[in-house]
């Protein structure tokens, strides 16, 4: 069976540059057309990658009308549900053979607001990787129940006791990279398909020696559809995190560095 991150192709040839915006969908049917626009209104230079995972509900059909009506959307079809790890993984390698400059992952639901992407695109002036994140100061969850916000929480501490990690938001989707961290990234070597995707992508760049630094995001739970947080994501999550921690033991981590970023012009 081929994979779908190495056959994925976007709909439309590559040639924009500048900021990409990396959008998974899997039955975003009711949200797709209002966050893209959003998203378009606060970047309007930005080109929008949707990356959908077959949805039943016709969500890739809407993604083929919008890149129709608009130059600025592309779109990847793949052909099953994989996991969002593997779809972000199918959109960053398309964004960067495009030429991207910056690439920003985000969730099609509305819990990452699109009003938060200007903040994190200032901050990734100084940075190679920024995270939109609920728990450092002035960051916020709402409409959560005690059992995922200590699940979220949770998980994040977790990963960073045993991994050694200092970001506090671990476990978030919201994240603006430079490409060029994005690209000295061993993403061939990514395990993880579901939500732990996040947690191990931050820790390939921490330890290649990305600098990465929090910006407080305020996280809503999602407007429309069902979440697809489930029981088998929190196993995997923990099984990915030990498993990460015990190859570095054994000498097999990443190795390698993240380019260095270009020195500022002479004032």
């Amino acid at each position: 069976m081929t994979d779908p991150v190495a056959s994925a192709a976007p709909v439309t040839p590559p040639g924009l540059t500048g900021t990409w915006v990396v959008l998974p969908t899997y039955d975003e049917a009711e949200n797709l057309e209002a966050i893209g626009g959003a998203i378009l209104e606060r970047l309007p230079d930005a080109t929008l990658l949707v990356v959908d995972d077959g949805s039943p509900d016709g969500t890739g059909d809407i993604a083929d009308a919008m890149a129709a009506g608009d130059s600025r959307v592309r779109v990847i079809h793949r052909p099953a549900k994989a996991g969002l790890g593997r779809a972000y993984l199918a959109g960053f390698a398309v964004a960067l053979a495009g030429g991207a400059e910056r690439v920003v992952q985000i969730d099609a639901d509305w819990s990452h607001d699109p009003g938060h992407l200007a903040a994190l695109l200032a901050a990734l002036d100084e940075a190679d990787l920024v995270i939109g994140s609920r728990y450092t100061r002035g960051g916020a969850v709402r409409d959560w129940g005690f059992m995922r916000r200590a699940v979220s929480r949770g998980g994040s501490l977790f990963a960073r006791l045993v991994l050694g990690l200092q970001p506090s938001d671990l476990t978030g989707g919201f994240k603006a990279w430079r490409a060029a961290t994005l690209a000295a990234l061993p993403r061939e070597a990514v395990h993880a398909g579901g939500y732990v995707f996040q947690i191990e992508m931050t820790y390939l760049a921490d330890r290649l020696g990305a600098r990465i630094v929090e910006v407080p995001i305020v996280f809503t739970d999602r407007r429309v559809g069902r979440s697809k947080m489930s029981r088998r994501i929190i196993v995997e999550a923990l099984f990915v995190v030990v498993g990460l921690r015990w190859a570095e033991l054994r000498g097999r981590g990443p190795r390698g560095r993240v380019a260095a970023r270009p020195a500022a012009p002479d004032a």
